[in-house]
């Protein structure tokens, strides 16, 4: 069986210093940035992805999970997308360890493409056809990762036509104090529109004037010109 060392070891040979550089920047892992204290070795996600599709068989969900603590930011990153792979193939209750394997460890899905890895592939279609309370208990945490897991996790739910979950924590979280939150909360709210224009604008209605104005471009991203600039002018 492989180990967590093989990965890591892996992925050590596909770093690039330039490129860890650049991902640093736009992660933020610089002081006062939200993923200060991260770091990154520059690995691409398309060769993190192929590491985990050869990796997620052979590698235990319990070496996995060590992965998913590493300091390195694509050493977790891949350890996700070995969970996805394991939560896609698996049989129930192998989907249910991975489930919890990932609540477990949301204070290492710490940054955006942590949580938008993962929480629509695993958090999400777990709890389709189950008790969704711990959506609220992560939307209420003081831990702005669980909040956008939260809310990212109603992808799911959204693909199969259900968006109350989603304007349920949309509504919680409506005046959260993360720009990240207010960005995903809006990019939740656009796809229930692609799929169902009049909900969203049923929701927008009583509320638009009081999101936050990120919140609103993200939800009207692709509404037309006029009606972008009659929501934007708060003449809806």
């Amino acid at each position: 069986m492989a180990t967590t060392a093989d990965v890591r070891r892996e992925l050590a040979g596909l770093a690039d210093p330039e490129r860890a550089r650049g991902l640093s920047r736009f992660l933020q892992m610089v002081p006062g940035g939200y993923g200060e204290g991260d770091r990154a070795i520059g690995v691409s996600v398309p060769e993190q992805r192929r590491v985990a599709a050869r990796y997620w068989r052979e590698l235990s969900l319990t070496e996995t999970a060590k992965l998913l603590t590493s300091g390195v930011h694509e050493e977790r990153l891949t350890a996700l997308f070995i969970l996805v792979r394991k939560f896609a193939k698996g049989d129930e209750e192998q989907r249910s360890k991975v489930f919890g394997t990932v609540l477990a460890n949301t204070g290492h899905i710490n940054n955006w493409d942590l949580v938008d890895s993962s929480a629509p592939y695993i958090v999400g279609p777990w709890l389709i056809d189950k008790d969704r309370s711990v959506l609220d208990r992560l939307a209420g945490s003081s831990l702005v990762w669980d909040r956008r897991i939260a809310i990212m996790a109603t992808f799911a739910f959204i693909k199969a036509g259900d968006f109350h979950w989603t304007f349920r924590l949309s509504e919680k979280l409506l005046c959260d104090p993360h720009d990240l939150v207010h960005k995903a909360v809006g990019w939740m709210l656009r796809e229930v529109g692609n799929r169902d224009r009049a909900a969203e604008e049923e929701f927008l209605a009583q509320r638009y004037r009081a999101m936050p104005r990120v919140t609103l471009r993200y939800a009207i991203e692709k509404f037309e010109p006029q009606r972008r600039r009659d929501y934007l002018s708060g003449t809806v």
